[in-house]
């Protein structure tokens, strides 16, 4: 796709688009559920617990998963997609969109599947380690903040409290958790969240 930043030079949209990497699946299925288009994570998903090297061919293997796993066999309708869909011990929330490309391409797109991490997991994760470890409300707030990747002052503007405090906060959670350092906490929760999981 071509988009013209003035109209002497045509610019091509990939260049102008960066995205962060994302853990969600994406896929992007015609009216008949055939696979167009899909992204890494979608793979992993839906092919969990083989590892991705073992599938051999992956746009058929897709197909045959989306009819499987994610259309509500329930439902007379069809296509209906399930609401959540189990990979392993993790879960994700099913969003699919049905597209109009009011009739401009012979494979029209007729659906785009985003498959989410279940945001409750992770936060049943954290309530857990907040139970196993005994944290308080406010250092709980501070390992969820920390998990997001943010610093010490950027935890301290979103709590309303002084940089010490965070650092305060997070030495007592380190304690605790019998680790030496910001990143001690996150594998903690990591490792508690793949055994959970």
């Amino acid at each position: 796709m071509t988009v013209r930043a003035d109209m002497s030079m045509p610019v091509e949209l990939e260049t102008l688009v960066t995205m962060a990497p994302s853990n969600n699946g994406f896929l992007l299925l015609d009216a008949g559920l055939n696979l167009i288009a899909s992204n890494a994570p979608a793979l992993q998903i839906l092919c969990f617990p083989s590892a991705v090297e073992r599938i051999k061919q992956p746009r058929l293997f897709i197909a045959d998963r989306v009819r499987s796993a994610l259309i509500d066999h329930r439902r007379e309708e069809l296509p209906v997609f399930v609401r959540e869909f189990k990979s392993g011990k993790r879960r994700y929330i099913c969003k699919n969109f049905e597209l109009d490309c009011n009739g401009h391409y012979p494979s029209r797109p007729a659906f785009a599947l985003l498959l989410e991490r279940n945001p409750a997991s992770s936060q049943s994760t954290l309530t857990e380690i907040s139970d196993q470890f005994d944290l308080t409300q406010r250092e709980r707030e501070t390992v969820e903040l920390l998990l997001q990747g943010l610093t010490s002052k950027e935890i301290a503007t979103r709590m309303a409290i002084s940089p010490n405090t965070v650092k305060a906060f997070l030495r007592l959670v380190m304690v605790k958790m019998k680790v030496s350092t910001r990143s001690g906490i996150a594998g903690k929760i990591a490792t508690s969240s793949r055994s959970s999981h």
